[in-house]
């Protein structure tokens, strides 16, 4: 059950369970559980009585669970005694297998492939392959994520220039064809808990399908939202919790939240704007009000001049987001003024297609407000190294190795 936008509480879901014998939930993270993830767990039913948690859902505690991406097998073994007319558990223990493990910055199987699985497989697995390599168009600039959470960035740009794209036609005979068209877009590829090789990394020349699959990893569908200028800001106002509140003069301080999901950082394309890190960030990262009075977003604009918080803007997003995912301020079902039947991963597929060669290169449309005398550090992929000379809006430096095969670098506010 990945990604439920719950209409009621988890327990008054699991509550609607009790016939069932156990109740398995999935979610596609690391194999070390954090805070609010919810990973392969069975929960305690009326009629089976299942206590095995691997995650203990009601205390938050992190715990070694379930993995992501075929990266573990879920073992669930249940010891049952007949009791009357029912079974119960008698014990119950689930655990989560590694199919391999890192042996100098590498995978190394710990369990042999089954030949008769192979054969079987074989000519889809081969067919499937052909399909995702085949290009659908080209790129004139390097796509990749390294430093996606810390400067504009080439992977969100097409991203949001598909969508605008897409929208712009959809829109045009509709009483919105006046009214701005914004887009926003969250990194997801960004390293994090998913490793040092979790990004996104295309070169110059063909695109391909399995290109797209890797920009957008998700089935998500293209949603748009009415909104205002001041909404527009609190979105941005939620999105800039990912970043720690910053003291002026004081050097190497920690940028990032690593409890606060890349997927929530969203940019919003159409407005140009600066993140004051000074300010403690406005809300937290399920969405709650931390610093009421905090204003981290400086110098927003649309058009090159002050956005009008009365103004109406139609945002470009994800049905995710759009639904009320990650909890942002006035950001739900009720604002939604069109639902696509496309995928936003599609929707990348046929912007490609249709403009032959792209040009993702990031506008700079948002960067930090400058602090003099303030650095800070952040961790990313060793191969960051290769494109820090791309990254124009900041006076980024090495700053030595970081950890579980991260680099580490000092950005010079």
């Amino acid at each position: 059950m990945p990604h439920l936008n719950y209409p009621v509480s988890r327990r008054s879901f699991l509550a609607g369970t009790a016939a069932s014998g156990a109740l398995i939930m999935l979610h596609p993270f690391s194999a070390r559980a954090q805070a609010n993830q919810a990973h392969l767990r069975i929960m305690e039913t009326t009629d089976i009585h299942v206590n095995v948690l691997p995650y203990d859902y009601y205390a938050d505690k992190a715990n070694d669970t379930g993995g992501f991406w075929g990266s573990h097998m879920g073992l669930i073994d249940l010891l049952l005694e007949r009791d009357g007319s029912k079974w119960r558990v008698a014990s119950a223990t689930s655990e989560a297998r590694p199919i391999y493990e890192r042996v100098d910055k590498a995978n190394k199987p710990t369990v042999a492939d089954d030949q008769r699985v192979v054969d079987a497989l074989k000519a889809d697995h081969e067919a499937t392959l052909a399909y995702v390599r085949r290009p659908v168009g080209k790129t004139s600039a390097p796509l990749y994520s390294y430093f996606a959470l810390v400067a504009d960035d080439p992977s969100v740009q097409i991203v949001n220039q598909a969508q605008s794209w897409y929208l712009k036609d959809i829109l045009k005979s509709t009483q919105w064809k006046d009214v701005p068209l914004l887009s926003a877009a969250a990194p997801f590829k960004a390293g994090g808990r998913n490793g040092a090789d979790y990004y996104t990394d295309v070169p110059v020349g063909d695109i391909a399908i399995k290109n797209v699959a890797d920009l957008y990893l998700y089935p998500n569908t293209v949603r748009a939202v009415e909104i205002t200028g001041a909404q527009v800001k609190e979105w941005l106002e939620m999105s800039a919790g990912i970043f720690r509140k910053i003291e002026p003069g004081k050097a190497d301080q920690a940028l990032i939240d690593t409890e606060f999901p890349s997927y929530n950082f969203d940019v919003i394309d159409g407005v140009s704007y600066g993140i004051d890190l000074s300010q403690p960030p406005k809300y937290d990262a399920k969405g709650g009000v931390a610093n009421a009075g905090s204003n981290r977003i400086v110098g927003l604009s649309f058009d090159g001049k002050p956005i009008d918080p009365a103004a109406k803007f139609v945002v470009a997003t994800n049905n995710y987001r759009a639904g009320g995912g990650g909890n942002f301020p006035d950001i739900n079902a009720s604002k939604i003024i069109y639902e696509a039947p496309d995928t936003n991963r599609d929707v990348i597929v046929r912007y490609v297609v249709s403009e032959g060669t792209i040009n993702p290169s990031a506008d700079d449309n948002w960067s930090f407000t400058p602090l003099p005398g303030t650095s800070v550090v952040f961790e990313t992929g060793p191969k960051a190294k290769d494109f820090i000379s791309g990254v124009k809006s900041l006076k980024i430096e090495p700053a030595g190795e970081g950890e579980s095969g991260f680099a580490k670098y000092r950005i010079l506010l």
